[in-house]
């Protein structure tokens, strides 16, 4: 437990360049839409600003019996179209100026998806990998107990992110129904099966990929067999997407991850390397394909690069160097704002993040739905609504892109945009 203090109190994560800050991305992307929207100066404000940002610190006794703080965020950034909807990410790096804008990125990802959610986000500053299970529990659970007041079903429904999972939200869901005094399933998304999860969530984000990327193929008139794909990331999105577009006839050459990358020009047995990983820890040395350097894998000659990793992945240094027709974004933010304008030179056809990988909102959507109806749809009616909602929204961004003359990226902020300023004319400014 030796390095417990030092993360807990670790600083705000700084960022080597203004190109690197989420927060400046998020922003430069809202202001080019609202300006093509000619959206008054006073409601660009509204839109702006989070409705409540939430700074708590949570006491922790540790298993050595020495007492720790750690520091926790909930940004709630839109109540304008509903409760707000967003995960909670556990990380040493976390910081406010991250957590408000991934929850303004949710605002207007369930605004694309047209979902009844504004967006929110929530973080605490802690290494998970130096706590153990039960430590983990206390901060969960005290986390929970500091900001229950504006968390529920009606408020603000959590779901998990970076390093939580499933057992972080029955932690959350059991604090918040002992002080509601009554099982409140809906609390959460994400949760496990029999404690009120929805079927077919796991698979939901690389699924959206999936869908959204066959969308793109039919308007290059491609078949996917005749499609190679490089994914960068083998985690629940990038691993989901692989497994799921091989299975659909994709030619996946290459799978790149923070320890390397892994190569095959006639296609990656995906089940057989997943296989290799679990066994091994890694992709590396897989038999059926060979070592690559990371770096170089993501320049490979494709059809389509799923980047399905981390933010900030692709940037002006090496958008250039891009080899692709089509980059769908399972990853939040793996494109820079400045990066942008080179992707629309070379014109490379981007669904872009806020679109491809609301897979796994439309599900926790579906999940909340379930919960409060109190009855349960099969994994098929899942991925039957999944489909319907992610192929919609999909034209939905496409027709906006070509009415207003944009990118893919602008027309889904447009969208967005357009759909949650409506909702607050329709509600009006009270006071």
């Amino acid at each position: 437990m030796s390095g417990v203090i030092a993360q807990a109190n670790a600083p705000s994560h700084s960022h080597e360049s203004p190109e690197f800050n989420p927060q400046i991305s998020a922003e430069a992307r809202f202001d080019q839409a609202a300006a093509l929207l000619k959206i008054d100066a006073g409601l660009q404000k509204v839109l702006r600003a989070p409705a409540r940002e939430i700074t708590v610190n949570i006491p922790v006794m540790l298993d050595d019996g020495r007492l720790e703080v750690f520091t926790g965020y909930r940004v709630q950034h839109s109540l304008a179209r509903g409760p707000a909807k967003g995960g909670i990410r556990y990380a040493p790096d976390v910081s406010i100026e991250e957590v408000r804008a991934l929850a303004a990125w949710m605002t207007w990802k369930c605004a694309v998806l047209d979902l009844p959610y504004g967006g929110g986000k929530g973080g605490v500053i802690c290494n998970p990998a130096q706590l153990s299970q039960v430590e983990l529990e206390r901060i969960t659970r005290r986390y929970t107990s500091e900001i229950i007041e504006f968390i529920g079903p009606e408020k603000d429904v959590p779901a998990p992110d970076m390093n939580t999972n499933e057992q972080t939200m029955a932690w959350i869901m059991d604090t918040y129904s002992m002080h509601q005094r009554e099982t409140t399933t809906a609390v959460v998304t994400g949760k496990p099966l029999n404690l009120g999860g929805s079927r077919g969530r796991t698979e939901a984000t690389g699924r959206g990929c999936l869908l959204v990327t066959l969308e793109a193929l039919k308007l290059f008139n491609w078949k996917p067999e005749d499609t190679r794909v490089v994914i960068q990331g083998f985690g629940n999105v990038g691993g989901m997407a692989a497994k799921l577009m091989a299975r659909t006839g994709f030619k996946i050459i290459a799978i790149v991850e923070w320890d390397g990358a892994v190569y095959n020009p006639n296609g990656l047995d995906i089940e057989k390397l997943m296989r290799h990983k679990k066994e091994t820890g890694s992709i590396v040395d897989f038999a059926e394909g060979e070592n690559m350097d990371r770096f170089e894998a993501m320049y490979l000659e494709c059809e389509v690069l799923v980047p399905a990793a981390k933010e900030n992945v692709i940037t002006s240094q090496n958008a250039d160097k891009l080899r692709t027709r089509i980059i769908c974004e399972g990853a939040n933010g793996p494109t820079t704002h400045l990066a942008d304008p080179i992707l629309r030179d070379k014109k490379i056809f981007v669904i872009p993040d806020i679109l491809a990988n609301a897979g796994g909102v439309t599900v926790s959507y579906f999940e909340w739905v379930q919960d409060r109806m109190g009855y349960f749809w099969s994994e098929d009616e899942v991925n039957r609504r999944l489909a319907e909602r992610m192929v919609e929204s999909f034209k939905d961004v496409v027709n906006y892109a070509g009415k207003h003359k944009v990118d893919n990226r602008t027309a889904a902020y447009l969208l967005a945009l357009d759909r949650v300023q409506f909702a607050i004319k329709l509600r009006g400014i009270y006071g």
